[in-house]
């Protein structure tokens, strides 16, 4: 039993009691079954807003949790979804692919490439847009120039 239906209850029974409105205790008591009324419809109310709170906060919760996942390097694997493989053919297919993690300088996101973008040059970043260029020659010329010193 509900406490709206606790107080519907006594109300019924006083009503049933036949008091007299016109005495100090007939006065009182039906005082208290008003305020006991009120209350019950107060508490009920109260009650519908934490279930609908409740229900708010779960949601938030969990898309705080959709959120913390994406951002954070939860699992130690890049952010780019790379490590995302639901069938075992494409996670032995992934395992034998050369993949580099990129830091993009713009939003600092870190994105993750294999040899063919590599060898592209160039990608652009999944979370900001920025283009992402990659000179091999560089690095090339780089590596031959320190061997020579």
């Amino acid at each position: 039993m509900t406490i709206t239906e606790r107080a519907a209850y006594i109300k019924g029974l006083a009503e049933g009691l036949g008091l007299d409105d016109s005495t100090k205790e007939g006065k009182i008591i039906n005082a208290l079954i008003g305020a006991l009324d009120d209350m019950a419809l107060t508490v009920a109310d109260l009650e519908a807003q934490l279930d609908e709170l409740t229900e708010q906060v779960e949601t938030i919760d969990e898309d705080l949790g959709s959120l913390e996942e994406d951002y954070y390097d939860v699992d130690d694997e890049c952010s780019c979804g790379c490590h995302d493989h639901d069938d075992e053919e494409d996670d032995e297919e992934y395992l034998d692919e050369d993949l580099y993690e990129v830091c993009c300088p713009t939003c600092g996101d870190i994105v993750c490439i294999d040899s063919d973008m590599l060898e592209e040059g160039q990608t652009t970043c999944p979370n900001c847009g920025e283009l992402l260029e990659f000179d091999l020659e560089e690095e090339a010329d780089d590596g031959e120039a320190n061997s020579e010193k």
